[in-house]
């Protein structure tokens, strides 16, 4: 016997079985961040964003050869909670310089590059990224990932590998 001829089909535990689980599935379809990041970018929801990361204190035998190396590529890998957004546009590396500040005997407050940075080759500098986000109530969403300042990132290139923080955050037309 078929199941076309059967006039009255009684709806089993396996049936309400199968519709959950596409019901779960069409969920899961809805809630996908790479479909609100396809929807938003659909939409207009996408702008973009400026995201300054601050490198302190990695050691390096040569930081100026390392500076115009990351800068010469052009683009960085960005790692944000240990989920890797993708390549963003690295618009310029700002060097910082390490400052020493020290009080005088007769109370003046003197500040003064420190002399320590060219003798033990360590690289300090800012990142300028370009990339799109979309503002949510909890903060700026890059990368399918809400960023703050004072995020911790990673920055990665073909030769280099740092940890950075999130000093400075500006999307366009906010």
């Amino acid at each position: 016997m078929t199941l076309s001829s059967k006039p009255g089909r009684s709806f089993t535990p396996l049936d309400g079985a199968a519709v959950a689980a596409v019901v779960l599935a069409g969920v899961g379809v809805l809630w996908s961040p790479k479909l609100s990041g396809a929807v938003a970018k659909a939409t207009g929801g996408l702008r973009p964003v400026t995201v300054t990361v601050d490198v302190r204190g990695v050691p390096s035998a040569d930081p100026t050869a390392l500076l115009k190396g990351a800068e010469s590529e052009g683009k960085v890998a960005i790692v944000i909670r240990n989920q890797p957004h993708g390549s963003v546009k690295l618009t310029k590396i700002v060097p910082l310089e390490r400052r020493l500040t020290i009080l005088t005997p007769d109370g003046k407050i003197v500040s003064t590059p420190d002399p320590n940075q060219k003798t033990f080759g360590t690289f300090d500098g800012r990142f300028v990224l370009e990339g799109e986000g979309r503002r949510s109530a909890g903060g700026v969403v890059f990368g399918n990932q809400t960023i703050k300042i004072g995020a911790p990132v990673e920055l990665e290139g073909s030769n280099y590998r740092f940890s950075g923080t999130v000093t400075d955050l500006r999307m366009e037309g906010s």
